[in-house]
């Protein structure tokens, strides 16, 4: 009893160390020597950074560029602004101003390049994660790395950079027009999705990565994070951060730093300085300083290679790196092995072919079960509670509590599974279910999700207690339990990550990955009489959490509702709607909307940019105010060959944020330019086009748009625009308040905003 006890101590606080190795325990001082980074100083610069949304074109947006400006220049550093038009493969429009400034080393050769970027979500986001803390992060690493009063080898480059929410405008003139791009050797970016949790690095290179590894080894950061099957999985994701346009315009190599945690702040009115996690602020500088220091003097010419190297973290040995070479033999390596302990086993009879039949129906059962419970409890969860649709990224303010849940009840039906086979004797031939299931995904990870083999690090310590168990008939569960530490400490935490990272609907994976992990500790759970109460327990808990979940699922001061409100000019035939993208109506929204809005979906209203292509639900037709619709003048048509050439020129005569630009069909157009830049420059922004979108312009100093267009002589279209200013609480003809304390903009959507619809028609 009493090992059985220390095996359970074992293996919670190994769960424990998994996680508390991710991220320092305590913040520095602000009284810490001059050249060490420290959190306290880098918060005086966040708390100025968000006061408010700076989203671009802002008020608020000048002052930071100034703020940050002046502070570079206290550090004695010459600063530049950067400006030009950039459209990225968004089809977002928008005139970037970076803000650029080095420090000379002694050779001048390639040079490191520290990113982030200092513009807002528009429209409400006040970005103190995103990217404040990246922002605050460089200055205050700068500021200390310079108080070492010590010239690098190399140059060092700091870019803060604009335009990165509206399609990595800023990194794209930066990358493809500023002089000092072509010396760039590695990049540095800091980014983040969340408001807390660990900094998780990324590399974005073309080619292998091994000498980035070697040299982020080499570097030696404290608390790294990071796997190559994060990267896998970022890669297949659209999503993206300036560190890609210098891998895919000018194949410039690059680490990304990010946290994803508290995943509901993303890009909302939450994002502030006081929600920000300090623990987290100071895990971006334990990365920042190590690096800095080492590739400041690194030879930079060195980073290209074509050798790929997987890794991982684990605490005690940070971060693990080995040759992708390696996983195929290592995954035969553990097949021959598996073969010659289960031909060993049979051949001693300390394997049975019943008990070995009784593993495979309780852990195959355990996995489809939980799988099942996974995939379709979170589906329930969402009719039971409508309301969570309204959050769009679709991790809720509980969602922690509700991966809790999941985790637990994973883990009582295992145990519930394993309870009718128990017989200390036929633990090995229960093991021999979870060692085949295990070898068979790392052998079609090895094939096709090579990031991932380093999954085979654990199965090969599983490898190790099953010859145990074949060996001794009373092993010693404490070392059997010390074999399950990497399997413990390598996937305790994707059991979270993945649903925070990619939503709750992925909780599904969290519960077959439990299972998975709980098939490895076999030889340890194996010998545990009671499993039926156990299961119990762990089911217990799950309603404990759930419960939690429920009396937490409403929507408060801390965990406000996101919703929405447009109203909507038609200046073509003067009529007005209100309109919405909720599907909850609340007490704010519904005196425009009324009890019996109209469905929205079938309306002719075009689907305004967003990023998760979010339609409007409802509209009401409503009384017309004066508003003054923007100035289109066409300053040319004219047929030349087979060719007909339009410019046109918007110009609004309003103080506005965006303009929409859309078409009545996918006209093939020969050329297409907006403000002189490009529009559809590559396939991939091309791909970006829905449905009748072409592009959307975010507006800076008033600038006019200016369309110019070539299409064939007899094709005719319709342009609709949709002019839009933030400005909807600030109309006194609306009278729309503002919202309660229980309530914020819904983000990822246009929102809060007057807009006028106008058509241009080209005939």
């Amino acid at each position: 009893m009493i090992k059985k006890a220390v095996s359970v101590l074992l293996i919670v606080f190994a769960i424990g160390w998994s996680f508390s190795a991710l991220l320092p325990n305590k913040i520095s001082s602000i009284d810490a020597p001059d050249n060490i980074f420290t959190t306290q100083r880098a918060l005086i610069h966040l708390k100025e950074i968000s006061k408010n949304a700076h989203y671009i074109g802002s008020e608020a947006h000048n002052h930071v560029r100034t703020y940050i400006v002046n502070e570079l220049q206290k550090l004695g550093l010459e600063t530049e602004i950067q400006e030009g038009y950039a459209i990225g493969d968004w089809g977002n429009l928008s005139k970037a101003k970076n803000i650029v400034a080095r420090i000379k080393g002694t050779e001048s050769d390639k040079a490191l390049l520290l990113l982030s970027h200092y513009d807002s979500h528009p429209h409400s986001s006040k970005g103190a994660s995103d990217a404040g803390s990246g922002v605050v992060t460089i200055l205050e690493g700068v500021r200390a790395f310079l108080n070492k009063n010590k010239t690098p080898k190399n140059d060092i480059i700091i870019l803060i950079s604009d335009g990165e929410e509206l399609g990595l405008n800023g990194a794209d003139i930066f990358v493809n027009q500023h002089e000092w791009a072509k010396n760039v050797g590695l990049v540095l970016n800091f980014e983040a999705r969340g408001s807390g949790g660990p900094s998780i690095m990324l590399i974005e290179t073309n080619q292998g990565n091994a000498n980035l590894m070697k040299g982020f080894v080499k570097a030696n950061p404290e608390f790294p994070v990071g796997n190559s099957l994060f990267y896998s999985i970022y890669k297949m994701l659209p999503n993206d951060t300036d560190l890609t346009r210098f891998r895919e315009d000018a194949d410039i190599d690059g680490f990304n730093f990010a946290f994803i945690d508290d995943h509901f702040d993303y890009h909302t009115a939450l994002d502030t300085y006081e929600r920000l996690d300090r623990k987290t602020l100071e895990h971006q500088g334990s990365y920042l300083m190590p690096l800095l220091n080492y590739f400041s003097e690194a030879n930079l010419d060195n980073l290209k290679s074509t050798e790929d190297y997987i890794y991982f973290n684990v605490p005690l040995f940070k971060t693990v790196i080995y040759p992708f070479s390696w996983a195929i033999p290592m995954i035969i390596i553990a097949i021959l092995i598996f073969i010659v302990l289960f031909v060993y086993g049979l051949k001693k009879r300390a394997i049975e072919l019943k008990f070995i039949m009784q593993g495979f129906a309780a852990f195959l059962s355990a996995i489809m079960i939980s799988g099942l419970i996974g995939f379709l409890g979170w589906k329930l969860l969402n009719v039971l509670y409508p309301e969570y649709a309204e959050i769009l990224h679709g991790f809720t303010y509980n969602g922690h509590t509700y991966i809790a849940a999941f985790t637990c009840l994973a883990l009582a039906v295992c145990f519930f599974a394993y309870s009718k086979v128990y017989k200390p004797e036929n633990t090995a031939s229960l093991l021999i279910a979870p060692l085949f299931l295990w070898l068979v995904i790392c052998a079609f990870i090895a094939i096709n999700l090579i990031g991932a083999s380093f999954f085979i690090i654990p199965v090969l310590f599983t490898l190790i207690a099953f010859f145990v168990l074949l060996r001794q008939k009373k092993p010693s569960l404490i070392i059997l339990t010390l074999l399950g530490f990497p399997a413990l400490l390598i996937f305790s935490p994707l059991v979270q990550m993945f649903p925070v990272g990619l939503g709750l609907k992925i909780v599904l994976v969290s519960t077959i990955l439990v299972t998975l992990i709980f098939g490895l500790l076999i030889s340890v759970f194996g010998f545990f009489r009671h499993k039926k109460r156990w299961s119990y327990v762990f089911l217990f808990f799950s309603f404990w959490f759930l419960i939690s979940a429920h009396i937490n699922s409403n929507f408060t001061k801390d965990t406000p509702k996101p919703n929405s409100l447009l109203y909507i000019l038609n200046a073509d035939d003067n009529t007005a709607k209100w309109v919405t993208y909720d599907n909850i109506l609340d007490p704010w929204n519904t005196p425009f909307l009324s009890e019996t809005p109209n469905d929205a979906s079938s309306s002719n209203l075009s689907t305004i940019s967003s990023k998760y292509n979010t339609a409007f639900s409802f509209s009401k037709s409503t009384k017309v105010i004066n508003l003054n619709p923007p100035q289109i003048e066409t300053s040319l048509d004219t047929i030349i060959g087979n060719n007909r050439h339009v410019e046109i020129c918007i110009t609004s005569n309003r103080s506005v944020n965006r303009i929409e630009v859309f078409t009545d069909k996918k006209t093939s157009f020969k050329s297409l330019k907006a403000n002189g830049i490009t529009v559809f420059k590559n396939e991939k922004a091309l791909k970006y086009r829905r449905k009748k979108r072409l592009f959307t312009y975010y507006v800076t100093d008033n600038e006019p748009l200016e369309i110019s267009l070539v299409l064939d002589k007899n094709d005719k279209m319709i342009f609709e625009i949709y002019e839009a200013s933030y400005d909807l609480l600030d109309n006194q003809l609306l009278n729309v308040p503002k919202r309660k304390n229980d309530m914020i903009p819904k983000p990822f959507v246009l929102n809060d905003a007057i807009v006028i619809k106008k058509s241009i028609i080209v005939n």
